[in-house]
C-alpha cells in the first residue's frame, strides 16, 4: 500500500532551547484509516538519516502493522530533508543559523498533527528504531495518558555520555573539511570530503566487534571492510551537510528529564503506557546497559535484549530476516494489549 504524504504547516513554532522556528512544516505519512474512535494508531517517529519511507518494511497486510488494521502514522523529524530544514533555506548565513529543535519540539508539533489535523484521540503504540525510539519514549512521559504501548527498538530516553562523545567524533570529521565554513557553505560547493569522513568514521559504530571479525559484511554483500566503508561513504554524500548538523544536535540534546524540568528519573515513571524496550545486544552507542537503567525506572517496563551481532543496525526496519521477525512479534503483542 502507498502511503499518503501531506504537510501541516505550523506557523511560528516557539522552540524549548529559545529561539523560534519560522514557517516550521511537518512531512507525514499515513498508511490506513482512522477509526471513529480515533484509537487505532501506530505513531512511527523518523530516525536519523531516515524518512516516513524507511519504515516501509514494517508495514503491511502480512506484518503487526497492517494499514487495514491500523492507521499508520510516521512524522518527519524537522531536519530531515522533508521536514522544516536547513536545506530548505535560501541563503547561506540562513541554513547555518537553522535552530536547535529538540525532540520535546518535535514531539509536540507531532501532536498538534495527531490532535488538532487527524483527529487522533490515542495511540495504540508509539514505536521507532534509533532516534525514533527516543521520540517514541519522549512520547509517553510528556502525554502519558495518550499513548497505551510503547516499543523502543535501539534506542534510549537520553543521549548519555558514550552516545554524546561518538556524536562528537563523527561531528569532528565532518567539520574538519575547510568547505563546511560552519554550514554557510553554498548550495554548489558542499563539504563532501567532510560528509565522506562522517559517513567512514560512523559506520564501525553502528555495527560490531562480532560483525567485522565475522566478515559479516559479507552477508551484506561488500567483499572488504574498505567496500562497506566506501558504501558509507556514498550514504552520506546524498545528504546535506547542514541537515546532518541539525538532526545531531537535536540527538546530542536529547534529555527526558528536560520535560516540564523534571529529572530523568521522575520522567520516566511518568510513563503509564505497557513499554518494551529492546537494545540491542550489541549497540555501540544506545547501549543495553543504559537501556536497562532506564527501564528499571519504568513501572510498566520490560528490556528485552534483541541478540544479534549487527551492533545498532540490528533495529533497522527490514534490514536482517531474524531481527525483523523479533521485531514484529513484539509489536504484534503490544498491539494485542492496547
Amino acid at each position: 500500500m502507498q502511503p499518503h504524504v501531506d504537510t501541516i504547516h505550523l506557523g511560528t513554532l516557539p522552540l524549548s532551547q529559545g529561539g523560534v522556528l519560522e514557517d516550521a512544516k511537518l512531512v507525514y505519512a499515513t498508511w490506513g484509516r482512522l477509526n471513529s474512535a480515533g484509537t487505532n494508531v501506530v505513531l512511527l517517529p523518523t530516525y536519523y538519516t531516515g524518512t516516513h519511507d524507511s519504515y516501509r518494511p514494517w508495514i503491511g497486510s502480512h506484518s503487526a502493522l497492517d494499514p487495514d488494521r491500523w492507521f499508520i502514522i510516521s512524522p518527519n523529524l524537522f531536519g530531515n530533508g522533508l521536514s522544516s530544514s536547513p536545506s530548505h533555506a535560501q541563503t547561506p548565513a540562513q541554513r547555518a543559523g537553522f535552530p536547535l529543535v529538540s525532540i520535546r519540539d518535535n514531539i509536540d508539533a507531532q501532536h498538534r498533527l495527531l490532535t488538532e489535523h487527524l483527529g487522533v484521540k490515542s495511540v495504540a503504540l508509539a514505536m521507532g528504531w534509533s532516534l525514533g525510539a527516543v521520540q517514541s519514549m519522549h512520547w509517553a512521559a510528556a502525554y502519558p495518558a495518550f499513548i497505551r504501548t510503547v516499543f523502543s527498538i535501539c534506542g534510549t530516553a537520553s543521549c548519555w555520555p558514550l552516545n554524546r562523545a561518538f556524536l562528537a567524533s563523527v561531528r569532528a570529521a565532518l567539520a574538519a573539511d575547510p568547505a563546511w565554513m560552519d554550514g554557510a557553505y553554498a548550495h554548489d560547493a558542499p563539504p563532501t570530503r567532510g560528509l565522506k569522513a562522517f559517513g567512514r568514521v560512523y559506520c564501525p559504530w553502528a555495527y560490531s566487534s562480532t560483525f567485522f571479525r565475522q566478515a559479516l559484511y559479507r552477508t551484506l554483500g561488500f567483499d572488504s571492510i574498505e567496500a562497506l566503508l566506501l558504501a558509507w561513504e556514498e550514504e552520506h554524500l546524498a545528504w546535506d551537510a547542514c541537515d546532518l548538523m541539525a538532526m545531531l544536535k537535536t540527538w546530542e540534546h536529547a534529555d527526558i528529564g528536560s520535560l516540564a524540568g523534571q529529572s530523568a528519573s521522575k520522567a520516566l515513571a511518568n510513563i503509564r503506557a505497557k513499554t518494551i524496550i529492546m537494545p540491542g545486544s550489541c549497540d555501540a552507542y544506545f547501549t543495553a546497559e543504559e537501556a536497562r537503567i532506564e527501564g528499571a525506572l519504568i513501572p510498566n517496563a520490560e528490556v528485552r535484549v534483541l541478540d544479534s551481532p549487527f551492533g545498532h543496525c540490528a533495529g533497522a526496519p527490514g534490514r536482517f530476516e531474524e531481527e525483523t521477525r523479533t521485531i514484529a512479534m513484539t509489536a504484534h503483542a503490544l498491539l494485542a494489549m492496547a
